[in-house]
């Protein structure tokens, strides 16, 4: 395995990020003192540059990939630069410790803000659609702004971090893979990703080929959670329409109904509605029927008035259970590992 990652720093020496030594990285943690975060793919901790810049370290675990989750990460987000997306400032590399180095994101994970049941962390609804369109340049960026493809395969509110001035930057490229702009399919041997943002061609190859529409279907899933303020799955909801949040706003709204949004004026019952809409479309079942992501940037920056509804986000066929698909998986995310899989039910039983 380290072979392989020594290898692949060696062909890729025109890569950004500068590389540290351990004893280098015990220092600017100050012996690993402050953890911020874990998860399936290993701890994050709090840092600091010899410029006095704080930043991010996360100490990967035990790698179930032969390495792979850290040349990824390496090889895609080491190569770009946009106020959307997370900057890797450096890596670490000696023996089976295997670190990264993120620029510091003080407000911490966007699922903090929109699961929270504390008043004090409920952002508005105008930040909230400030973020979603930052999200969405992001994502449009890694599609389209690089000299090749990135899919992320792991879009989901932990992934998205946010700055002191709640700038939203797409994070955690284990998962991610490289394609020429020009492939419009791409090959996978296994479904990737986290329960509840996978998107169907992932597990049902005869509704489409796998291509960058998969990240339009979890950011899609991901809009849903920021309108609704909770996961698109809430087994407590009062009534078992509302359970699953998609069908149950899409029913609401084709009814003619408005969605009922507490302490929100006008302007931000539009902005909503908007964002409810874009979701819709983001999720559809067919691949070909879900917007580019350029596209997605264009109708939420938009008039809702030109917006059409798209047709009900189709469930039926999804009934089987989905772990299924993936148990001979050895690409399978370690998010499914993380923190965050016992609260994401999937959303493929939930019809």
């Amino acid at each position: 395995m380290y072979d392989a990652i020594e290898e692949f720093l060696q062909t890729h020496n025109n890569l950004m990020p500068i590389r540290y030594s351990y004893p280098e990285i015990k220092k600017m943690t100050k012996n690993f003192r402050v953890k911020l975060g874990e998860g399936g793919y290993g701890t994050v901790y709090k840092g600091t540059l010899r410029s006095g810049r704080l930043v991010a370290i996360k100490m990967l675990g035990k790698s179930k990939a032969n390495g792979q989750d850290f040349i990824n990460e390496v090889a895609t987000i080491g190569r770009i630069h946009h106020v959307n997306v997370v900057q890797l400032i450096g890596f670490s590399i000696q023996g089976s410790k295997r670190a990264l180095i993120y620029e510091f994101m003080p407000k911490g994970s966007l699922n903090k803000y929109i699961f929270s049941p504390e008043e004090s962390v409920v952002l508005s609804y105008k930040k909230i659609f400030d973020i979603a369109i930052g999200i969405a340049r992001g994502i449009e960026y890694l599609h389209r702004g690089c000299d090749m493809q990135i899919l992320h395969f792991d879009i989901k509110p932990h992934n998205i971090l946010l700055d002191e001035n709640f700038t939203p930057k797409v994070s955690d490229f284990g998962l991610a893979k490289l394609y020429p702009i020009d492939n419009s399919i791409v090959s996978l041997t296994a479904a990737r990703g986290t329960l509840g943002y996978i998107a169907p061609e992932l597990f049902y190859r005869n509704i489409g080929g796998v291509s960058y529409k998969a990240d339009v279907y979890s950011f899609g899933m991901l809009l849903m959670e920021m309108a609704g303020r909770r996961k698109n799955l809430n087994a407590f909801a009062e009534h078992s329409s509302q359970i699953y949040l998609p069908t149950w706003i899409y029913d609401q709204l084709h009814d003619g109904k408005d969605i009922e949004i507490e302490d929100a004026i006008e302007e931000e019952k539009k902005m909503i509605k908007k964002v409810i809409i874009v979701a819709l479309w983001c999720i559809q079942m067919k691949p070909s029927d879900r917007p580019s992501m350029n596209n997605v940037l264009k109708m939420l920056e938009g008039e809702l008035e030109y917006l059409q509804m798209p047709p009900k986000p189709s469930l039926s066929s999804l009934e089987r259970p989905i772990m299924d698909a993936g148990e001979n998986s050895n690409e399978t995310s370690s998010s499914m590992q993380s923190d965050e899989s016992s609260q994401s039910t999937h959303l493929f039983n939930a019809n």
